[in-house]
């Protein structure tokens, strides 16, 4: 009789521990290890960009989404010069589409269209959890019909991430994709969720991953409809044969830069890899933003024909 009263005791405990982690990670709500994304400073570096998207003029488009009968939104800033070049952006972890500005300026400045949206559960698109980029690599495949239906057959998109919207970016592309998708290019993103979120149990609570990750995986399987192990870049990479730029930063404490290597041998297209000396999380662009837009003009004008 003990025995059992301790195991329901564990088991109860387990399970509300499993709770209070997936509110943590997984429901969309402020961050205390987040800083606020959409303040933008005038020392910062990369300020005129981000201003930029602030205040120039856009399109607001909306979509439900794959699942879930969710309304998403985005912004849509048509190039300066009409082209059929367009970049789909994907923002990162509790982030929205202007938390992208400063990458738009920079596709902008290259003469592209740019879509940014908000993914389902942030910014002003609905839901009620992150995918993580799971459920979002379906959505943003109808975002990409969608360019091509507003742009025309001759369409020829990239699809660019920072990262969770990195890994939305490689998870996207194990998918079967238009012909219009060209080119990927992504940004310090994970091998897997259950891989992050085992990482970061250990590096913010000092947590072991089992059981207690497995239990918020199993919680978000039936409120958010996929398990954490499911959603791998690593396993969609597999799938996919079209070019990918991989970036990450030497100092990446937050998605750990080793992760990137497993990340870049499983792609089967052509590929390259470029690690950014001195380089925190989601810092590579205001850490060399010369170099940022150069590897990324570069890697587009070899690829987007």
């Amino acid at each position: 009789m003990i025995i059992i009263v301790i195991i329901l005791l564990l088991t109860g405990g387990l399970f509300a521990g499993g709770l209070y982690f997936y509110q943590m990670a997984v429901v969309p709500s402020h961050k205390s290890f987040i800083s606020n994304q959409n303040i933008i400073k005038r020392s910062d570096p990369l300020y005129h960009q981000k201003k930029w998207f602030q205040q120039t003029k856009k399109q607001h488009w909306t979509m439900q989404s794959a699942t879930g009968h969710l309304k998403l939104v985005a912004d849509y800033v048509p190039a300066k010069v009409k082209t059929n070049r367009t970049v789909l952006i994907a923002h990162g972890f509790m982030g929205n589409k202007e938390s992208m500005g400063a990458y738009a300026y920079l596709f902008h400045q290259l003469g592209y269209n740019v879509l940014a949206p908000d993914a389902r559960g942030q910014g002003h698109s609905q839901g009620n959890y992150i995918g993580y980029g799971w459920p979002d690599r379906l959505d943003d495949k109808k975002w990409i019909n969608r360019i091509i239906s507003a742009n025309g057959q001759k369409s020829k998109i990239v699809m660019f991430g920072v990262s969770m919207g990195g890994a939305t970016t490689m998870m996207t592309s194990g998918e079967k994709l238009p012909s219009q998708v060209k080119v990927f290019v992504e940004d310090c993103g994970y091998t897997d969720v259950k891989q992050e979120i085992s990482y970061q149990a250990k590096e913010m609570y000092n947590l072991p991953s089992f059981p207690l990750v497995d239990v918020v995986s199993l919680i978000t399987r039936v409120r958010a409809g996929y398990f954490f192990g499911s959603a791998s870049s690593v396993n969609q990479l597999a799938h996919n044969k079209r070019p990918m730029l991989f970036i990450h930063g030497a100092k990446d404490t937050f998605v750990p830069t080793k992760m990137v290597y497993q990340n870049y041998h499983a792609t089967k297209g052509p590929k390259q890899l470029w690690i950014v000396k001195n380089a925190q999380h989601a810092k590579s662009y205001v850490t060399a933003p010369k170099a940022y837009q150069q590897h990324i003009s570069q890697f587009l004008d070899k690829y987007m024909r």
